[in-house]
């Protein structure tokens, strides 16, 4: 008995995380789409595009499944069409969000975004509201088992803005515009595998509070995550 509820507790583990996956992946094709439309699907000439695939690979997503989204931008012609709008506000205890979305229908995103955000007793703010603390950069994060002088080096040749020992791995901080760049010059020095590889917003100052607001507050980043037209959520809380 005790085998067959083991077997069923992993069955049903893996189930769901074989069902979040496919909602990172849903979300990342969208992206894709968007960011294919118009063009031959070439992202070597869209430097947009290339970098919502980087985004890709650094979540796992399957090379079929990066083209798959491509060809449906190029075949699809103008039937594609995400309007691309940001949400400002707070969760409890001060702490910045902010949320960016795709959707085919304003109204619904914006009462789903509201919504969540009152019920997890959040607020919805104003445009500009928080984004000021945020800044956009490329980020990129590798292994620790590189030597990090070599890291070090290899980030100043190429022009990045900053490169952190975080004990468990090295992140290398970059404009948006170098952040290919950089990433180049890593791979020509044979360090291709990255924990983490996608430009995104980073706070400014990040604000500490105890486990459980922790807990409270990430509740509320989980909820808005699930939504479908949700493509990403920044906050400036220390995690």
């Amino acid at each position: 008995m005790s085998g067959h509820s083991k077997w069923a507790t992993i069955h049903r583990k893996k189930g769901l995380i074989d069902a979040e996956r496919g909602k990172i992946f849903q979300k990342l094709a969208k992206e894709i789409q968007v960011a294919a439309k118009g063009t031959n699907g070439d992202p070597d000439m869209n430097p947009g595009l290339r970098m919502i695939i980087e985004k890709a690979r650094s979540n796992n997503m399957p090379k079929d499944n990066i083209q798959k989204a491509i060809d449906k931008a190029i075949g699809a012609g103008g039937d594609i069409n995400f309007d691309s709008i940001r949400y400002e506000g707070y969760a409890p205890h001060g702490i910045a969000i902010m949320v960016d979305t795709l959707t085919d229908n304003k109204n619904r995103t914006a009462m789903l975004v509201r919504s969540t955000l009152t019920k997890h007793g959040g607020n919805l703010g104003t445009d500009g509201s928080v984004s000021y603390m945020f800044k956009r950069r490329g980020v990129i994060e590798i292994e620790a088992n590189n030597n990090f002088d070599m890291v070090m080096d290899l980030a100043i040749t190429a022009d990045s803005l900053d490169c952190i020992d975080n004990e468990d791995s090295y992140i290398i901080y970059t404009e948006p515009d170098n952040f290919l760049n950089v990433k180049q010059v890593f791979e020509e020095n044979n360090i291709t595998e990255f924990l983490r590889s996608e430009v995104t917003y980073i706070p400014d100052n990040v604000i500490n509070l105890d486990d459980e607001t922790v807990e409270k507050v990430m509740n509320l980043i989980n909820a808005l995550e699930d939504i479908d037209d949700v493509s990403s959520v920044y906050h400036n809380l220390d995690i």
